[in-house]
């Protein structure tokens, strides 16, 4: 159901926004010229974010010639000795090589569906080194910071007087808001999912969620539920009546997801026991009871730490990505086994990428970096963006093996909103920046 214009100037007044900071396309609801988007099919987004910053340039790097030189005398101890082999649509300069502990999806990566988004990172303008330099164009405001970065991540944009998760944006959008699933978490509360009129819904790892003070111990369920009766019923005070109805609705729709949960399909994939291969296999769950759900967009948000490398780099990062590729590995075969590949787009974020130096025993906080985008819509077996030289000293690096990015992170969203059914003339108003760069999308999706 789509907001009246009398609710909707009423919640910008009240997040202290005036007439006058609104966008065109808020204006537009205002007016009452917004068209209402027609869906009529399933969708679902799922974010894998990658705290702590990846240092995602050690996923892609150069197998041969100078590009090679020039990557491990800028990686020092860190370049990867035995990197696999790409075969790739686009022909790159040195020709593009993989991370070991990426090959669980190397057949996901050949069979075209999957493919890696290079160069990325925050910009608010297309910049080169001179222009950061001379202070030519905006730059973000607190690079390098794990807090700021991740929010400007989530946020989709820089922080605003009102702020909302880019995730959440686009279900308000499409007139998705409205239906609890629609947005759920597996990683709890987060910015990508908050939105004006809509909030993630919890699962934990398992799937269900139980309410203690109704499990178990019948008396105590009944006695529970005579006193939130009383409590919740008759109030006339509109504080006590909006809890009250906060409060019942989480709890019926717990039960109802709870419900529908136990009548999931048994998938013959297996997951494996870490914690972001458990998240996604409820992911997988959850996406096979979407039609009992009644939900034609869903958003979804698992998450993966431990990527703030300074130290013992050469154990951790390996692992990291052995977990983060083998859990993509058995997402995707689930997808296609529930028939949903071609519906389903997966993508990873995270704050920035990290130095092309050694500090001696890991990394220090950077700016661009790589990302995986997968599912059966992707057009996989390539790099979009830009595979970055990694030079020390280069024209991209600011200093300290910094790379500056040459495709915005909002870019990047642009082309995934779009896939999801935002209509490319309101990309600019969910993403504002989009107007400063010559394209407002990429070409990843078939």
């Amino acid at each position: 159901m789509s907001i009246n214009r009398r609710d909707f100037l009423s919640l910008c007044l009240k997040g202290g926004v005036s007439a006058a900071a609104l966008t065109n396309l808020q204006l537009q609801a205002l007016t009452g010229s917004v068209s209402s988007i027609e869906l009529g099919d399933y969708k679902a987004l799922v974010c894998i974010y990658l705290f702590g910053g990846n240092d995602s340039l050690n996923m892609l790097m150069p197998m041969e010639g100078e590009q090679r030189t020039l990557y491990e005398e800028s990686r020092q101890n860190l370049a990867v000795a035995s990197p696999i082999a790409l075969t790739t649509n686009s022909v790159f300069d040195g020709i593009a090589g993989m991370h070991p502990s990426l090959s669980p999806i190397q057949s996901v990566f050949d069979s075209a569906n999957l493919a890696f988004v290079g160069g990325v990172g925050t910009l608010l303008a297309p910049t080169t080194l001179d222009d950061y330099k001379n202070k030519a164009v905006s730059i973000p405001e607190h690079l390098f910071s794990h807090n700021d970065q991740q929010a400007s991540w989530m946020y989709g944009r820089e922080k605003q007087t009102l702020n909302s998760g880019w995730g959440a944006r686009l279900l308000e959008r499409l007139e998705q808001q409205e239906q609890f699933a629609t947005n759920i978490s597996l990683d709890g509360t987060n910015l990508w999912q908050t939105g004006t009129s809509t909030q993630a819904f919890s699962l934990n790892k398992s799937g269900i969620t139980k309410i203690n003070a109704f499990s178990d111990y019948e008396p105590r369920a009944d006695h529970v539920t005579s006193i939130m009766n009383r409590l919740l019923t008759n109030t006339s005070h509109p504080l006590s009546s909006a809890y009250a109805s906060s409060l019942t609705s989480a709890i019926n729709n717990t039960e109802l997801m709870n419900n529908a949960l136990e009548e999931a399909p048994e998938l013959t994939t297996q997951f494996s026991e870490t914690s972001l291969s458990e998240q996604l296999a409820t992911v997988a769950k959850t996406i096979s009871i979407q039609s009992a759900l009644s939900s034609e967009r869903q958003v979804f948000f698992v998450s993966l730490g431990g990527f703030d490398t300074h130290d013992y780099q050469l154990d951790k990062h390996p692992i990291l990505l052995d977990t983060l590729s083998q859990a993509l590995s058995e997402f995707n075969s689930a997808m296609e086994e529930l028939g949903m590949s071609e519906k389903v787009t997966t993508f990873t974020m995270s704050e920035f990428g990290r130095t092309l130096t050694s500090n001696g025993d890991g990394t220090d906080h950077g700016w661009a970096g790589n990302q995986i985008v997968m599912g059966g819509a992707v057009s996989g077996g390539d790099i979009y963006g830009e595979f970055l030289s990694q030079h020390l000293n280069g024209p991209l690096d600011l200093g300290g093996g910094r790379l500056i990015p040459q495709v915005a992170n909002e870019q990047y969203f642009a082309t995934l909103a779009q896939w999801f059914g935002v209509p490319s003339s309101e990309l600019g108003d969910i993403f504002p920046n989009l107007q400063y760069f010559d394209n407002s999308t990429l070409d990843f999706f078939v």
